[in-house]
């Protein structure tokens, strides 16, 4: 799968993500889904440049990495407080079961959109040579259809693949738009785990 593609599949899940129910929440529950809402916003914002629909610019991309980038690590962990979850919140139990991962992954997102500020003078990679996601980051596609391969044992973004010792600077070496992708990745992989789904 290549970068463009991997790009219109992840913005729209984030997209999806983004558009929470706010109604009845309060506190730090409105809070985080106003968190969670701006890092959705700033992902739509750049993906159609993703997808080459618009003209890329470093400086927009620099603008949603940054966004992103305040809304993650501690920023949204310190959101979480244990007891938090219950309608209007779509938080998991999980998360708290989990806390360590959750963190980690929140983590993961404020290193790949500090990658993704540093990527953004790159330019793209279909405008160095086209190079797919998976020559990039070892093979394969890193959705696995349906973002479970993510979550796979070793070999995916949530088994320590992808992410795992990755820098900043590892990932602003990147393309702008692979350096999306492993961002957005991360997203994915925070929502597919830790947020409740309608039934």
């Amino acid at each position: 799968m290549n970068i463009r593609l991997t790009s219109i599949a992840l913005a729209s899940v984030i997209a999806g993500a983004a558009a929470l129910a706010h109604t009845g929440a309060t506190g730090v529950v409105l809070e985080r889904m106003e968190g969670m809402k701006a890092m959705g916003d700033a992902v739509q914002a750049v993906a159609p440049m993703m997808r080459g629909e618009r003209e890329y610019d470093p400086d927009a991309l620099r603008r949603a990495a940054e966004t992103i980038g305040a809304h993650s690590g501690s920023a949204m962990t310190d959101l979480f407080p244990e007891g938090s979850n219950g309608d209007p919140s779509e938080a998991r139990d999980l998360i708290w079961e989990e806390w360590d991962r959750f963190a980690a992954l929140a983590e993961q997102m404020q290193v790949a959109a500090r990658g993704l500020a540093l990527a953004a003078d790159n330019g793209l990679a279909h405008e160095q040579g086209g190079m797919s996601t998976g020559t990039m980051m070892g093979g394969g596609s890193m959705m696995g259809g349906n973002g479970s391969a993510m979550m796979g044992s070793g070999s995916g973004m949530m088994g320590g693949g992808m992410m795992s010792g990755m820098t900043a600077a590892d990932i602003g070496a990147m393309p702008a738009d692979a350096a999306f992708a492993m961002a957005s990745q991360v997203c994915s992989a925070c929502h597919t785990r830790f947020r409740a789904e309608d039934e």
